[in-house]
């Protein structure tokens, strides 16, 4: 069994209904089966820092995370990494990503 990358923005009034509304997206789009590759086979998350990022700035320091194997999103056992983003809207928005078991 293999692992791969995910990435998946996705807005909240806090930290835990933004990625509730991710795991939800993601079962939606992918399906409600094991090792779907996406956030939705996580059970938890942790923040990586605070300042906001632009969406490319966020997937770019994650892909960085994620190639340097930084133990806090490496595992694909372990939990999401988050990061604030810039959203349009009026609710906070968080980049979603690790690896995931596919």
């Amino acid at each position: 069994m293999g692992a791969t990358d995910f990435f998946e923005p996705a807005n909240g009034r806090n930290l835990s209904r933004a990625f509730f509304n991710a795991k939800c997206k993601a079962a939606w789009e992918h399906g409600h089966r094991e090792y779907s590759g996406t956030v939705y086979d996580k059970d938890d998350v942790i923040l990586i820092d605070e300042p906001q990022r632009s969406l490319p700035e966020a997937t770019r320091l994650a892909k960085e995370l994620l190639d340097a194997r930084d133990p806090r999103v490496f595992p694909k056992v372990g939990p999401a990494g988050a990061l604030p983003i810039e959203t349009d809207g009026n609710q906070p928005g968080w980049l979603f990503f690790g690896l995931a078991a596919c």
